[in-house]
């Protein structure tokens, strides 16, 4: 499925979206991976699923911090925590073992959000969804195509 947008809100309802899609229903946690050039709608993207699920804060990317996690505060099935990773900076799925990130992708109650995670895609489970993200010819224009196992 692809879609455009041509404004931050379009970007950010694209992702409540798919956040009202959830279900709960899977054994695994909820797995997002994210990739496109710098400055194409990711965080933006990940701003409007994370408000879509309740959580107030303001979401920054954790390009420094590499991750950051969120409690989600209204019931939402089952799913208890957002974990927002950066992966720009690695260059080995091996890296990730600083973030401990195999914890977080075994916890079923976890929903994992990862930038740039095509760096990082031999350690994402085979049923995460995949986003690529990319600019349009016009200077707000973006495209953001969705592929969901």
């Amino acid at each position: 499925m692809k879609y455009r947008t041509d404004s931050a809100e379009k970007t950010r309802s694209i992702a409540a979206a798919l956040a009202a899609t959830l279900d709960g229903r899977s054994p695994h946690p909820l797995v997002i991976g994210l990739d496109g050039d710098l400055g194409s709608g990711k965080t933006t993207f990940i701003q409007g699923f994370a408000r879509a699920i309740g959580i107030k804060r303001r979401l920054l990317s954790p390009t420094f911090l590499l991750m950051r996690s969120y409690p989600i505060p209204k019931p939402l099935a089952r799913y208890g925590r957002l974990y927002h990773l950066d992966a720009y900076r690695f260059k080995r799925a091996e890296e990730t073992e600083s973030v401990a990130l195999k914890d977080v992708l075994r916890d079923p109650r976890n929903i994992v959000i990862i930038e740039w995670a095509g760096n990082i895609k031999s350690v994402l489970p085979r049923d995460a969804i995949r986003m690529k993200f990319e600019h349009g010819r016009h200077e707000h224009e973006r495209y953001i195509e969705v592929k969901m196992k």
